[in-house]
């Protein structure tokens, strides 16, 4: 694959910005595409075109001015950019230099907001009642992600995969009615990601066949955009939080670990599918389904 001809960085000298002139834009795409979704690819294309500046002259001041949910962008495109042009290690300190995480947060701004997001800890799940009560067609899917702790984007694709191959009389396919259990591992285009994984959610039964019969949502976008119509604040990274905070109580960390999805495919395979750990696990975390029940009931 031809990188436009760039040559990789040395700490010593910047990128000469005629090298990202001639970039190949769309052999970065096709990079891309390796370990991201199409559309992902060329939100990902786009926000480095518009600051590949930035890389070239190792300069972030214009990137630290941005706002938050924006700054996350194009911090991660350039992430990507650097390394298909074979100098993320220089990125890596160039970000380090300005203080920015490479979720695009200052560290400073990560303590901060892990200290102040939930003063209250049952303000998620009030929050998860009011979303019920107002958005009634929205409960049964609440229900789902909280139960799950999947990320809104994941939930959404199985909340609809249930739907789909319910109707094509398929939903064997992917629900284990024995375990209780939904094997996203079977889908791996899907829930195996690059840097996201889910190898499976436990979900009772009831609840799937609530769920068969709902109507498939359009997009995470869509489910936000319900909300927010309704003056609603969107709050799905802090249900998955509250899941996994519940989960403590009933599983160990390497179980929560392989629950949230932060092993790789070949230690889930090797170490923890097996029938008797999945058993054991369907208990306890059935303890702690009950528990969030109680709480968003």
């Amino acid at each position: 694959m031809l990188r436009a001809g760039f040559e990789p960085a040395s700490p010593a000298r910047k990128c000469k910005e005629a090298d990202f002139e001639a970039i190949d834009w769309k052999a970065f795409e096709i990079w891309l595409l390796q370990n991201h979704r199409e559309r992902i690819a060329k939100d990902i294309v786009s926000y480095a075109r518009r600051y590949a500046h930035c890389l070239s002259k190792m300069d972030l001041s214009e990137v630290v001015v941005l706002r938050k949910t924006l700054r996350h962008h194009v911090v991660s495109a350039l992430s990507n950019l650097a390394k298909f042009l074979g100098v993320y290690e220089d990125y890596k300190r160039l970000l380090r230099s300005y203080g920015i995480d490479w979720t695009g947060k200052s560290v400073d701004e990560l303590v901060i907001e892990r200290l102040v997001r939930v003063k209250n800890p049952e303000e998620v799940w009030q929050w998860i009642r009011q979303v019920k009560a107002v958005r009634s067609d929205l409960s049964v899917f609440m229900d789902f992600i909280t139960i799950t702790g999947l990320r809104l984007d994941e939930a959404v694709q199985s909340y609809n995969l249930i739907i789909q191959l319910s109707r094509e009389g398929k939903l064997n396919q992917y629900y284990n009615e024995a375990n209780e259990c939904l094997e996203h591992y079977r889908f791996k285009d899907v829930f195996i990601r690059r840097t996201k994984k889910a190898f499976i959610s436990f979900v009772p039964k009831t609840l799937v066949e609530k769920i068969c019969q709902e109507t498939p949502l359009k997009s995470k976008y869509a489910v936000q955009k319900r909300l927010k119509d309704r003056g609603l604040p969107v709050r799905f990274s802090d249900i998955r939080e509250a899941h996994n905070t519940i989960l403590t109580r009933y599983l160990s960390q390497p179980e929560i670990d392989f629950l949230v999805g932060r092993v790789s495919a070949n230690i889930f395979m090797a170490n923890y599918f097996n029938p008797a750990l999945i058993g054991d696990l369907k208990e306890r975390i059935f303890k702690a389904i009950t528990e969030v029940q109680t709480k968003i009931s």
